[in-house]
């Protein structure tokens, strides 16, 4: 299960996120995915202190709450990012879409300036229509404190597994898979991970980490198919592949096209396309987590059912083909 949709923007009460969290505990789930940018800045800037580790301790205290085999779960977090929110323009509109959610503060320690064109700007992430953002930062020594913030959020001695957000383009990306290696030999989490990566970086990544890199997390979906096979790449290496935005997500404009065959074998079925969608991804690869988001428990009964769902073979082949179709046509506008 993803914890984002509990921590960020839209998130339900914190009563209703731990009762979620329980019943996907309850119906099986034993991999809890959070990240130290799991929170949503309470005012225009990079987050409060205040802020910080939402959704980490929401994790941390729904597994303290929770009557089950605690020693069973998996609880992996993510190091890289932080949230960004922009000021309401005059007239109570957010700023443009694109435009830096950073606190004036941020924007002159990290973005160019005439006298300084050398030093690259911060990557930075926004829908459309949304003031709150996502700003890339991977420079070693802050991926090393975020990290051990989240072990402290988490309430655990060391992270299960910590995987790097995503490519920082300011920073070299084996300077951030460094810091990764930095914090195993410093005993601060036991597995690495690396996610919205390439093949390259994959490399990268192994001949760093060695067998401590166990997971690769990239976004997969029918409607995101994963047009470089990172996972087909994954099962040639026997690392497991986890699929971020299992159903489509919310920063990246979503082509429900994509889902019509799969809305088709559920209307035969009888039950929702999003579980014929999990289920169809389940069935790619025998180490492929997915971790769909839930705001509520009855979404998270919803996915979990996925698990249970067996599709025929005419029907796999059918929903193949479109992916495939799909993954051609995405791959040749590369």
């Amino acid at each position: 299960m993803g914890t984002m949709a509990l921590a960020i923007e839209g998130r339900p009460d914190r009563e209703t996120a731990i009762e979620t969290i329980h019943a996907a505990l309850d119906e099986g789930v034993r991999y809890l995915d959070t990240a130290w940018s799991y929170y949503l800045p309470s005012r225009p800037g990079t987050g409060e202190p205040e802020d910080l580790g939402y959704g980490e301790r929401l994790v941390r205290d729904a597994l303290a709450s929770w009557d089950g085999p605690r020693e069973r779960v998996l609880v992996a977090t993510k190091t890289g990012y932080r949230r960004t929110c922009e000021a309401v323009a005059a007239g109570g509109n957010a700023g443009a879409s694109g435009a830096s959610g950073a606190s004036a503060a941020d924007v002159s320690r990290e973005t160019p300036d005439a006298k300084n064109t050398a030093k690259p700007a911060r990557q930075h992430l926004q829908a459309v229509g949304s003031r709150y953002g996502w700003m890339a930062d991977s420079r070693p020594e802050t991926m090393i404190r975020d990290a051990k913030e989240s072990a402290a959020h988490l309430g655990v001695e060391a992270l299960d597994l910590l995987y790097s957000h995503g490519p920082d383009p300011a920073v070299p990306y084996a300077d951030q898979v460094g810091a990764l290696r930095d914090l195993l030999d410093a005993g601060v989490i036991r597995y690495a991970g690396i996610s919205r990566v390439n093949r390259e970086q994959i490399d990268i990544a192994r001949g760093i980490l060695g067998d401590k890199l166990i997971a690769v997390q990239n976004q997969f979906s029918p409607s995101h198919p994963d047009p470089e096979h990172t996972l087909e790449y994954c099962e040639q290496l026997g690392l497991a592949f986890v699929c971020w935005s299992p159903l489509g997500g919310f920063l990246d404009p979503v082509d429900q096209q994509a889902y019509d065959p799969f809305r088709e074998v559920a209307a035969k079925l009888g039950v929702s396309h999003q579980r014929v969608t999990l289920a169809w991804e389940l069935a790619q690869y025998p180490r492929l987590f997915t971790i769909p988001s839930a705001r509520n428990p009855q979404e998270i009964h919803d996915s979990f059912a996925a698990t249970r769902l067996e599709l025929a073979p005419d029907d796999l082949a059918r929903l193949n083909a479109s992916v495939a179709t799909r993954r051609q046509t995405m791959a040749a506008g590369m």
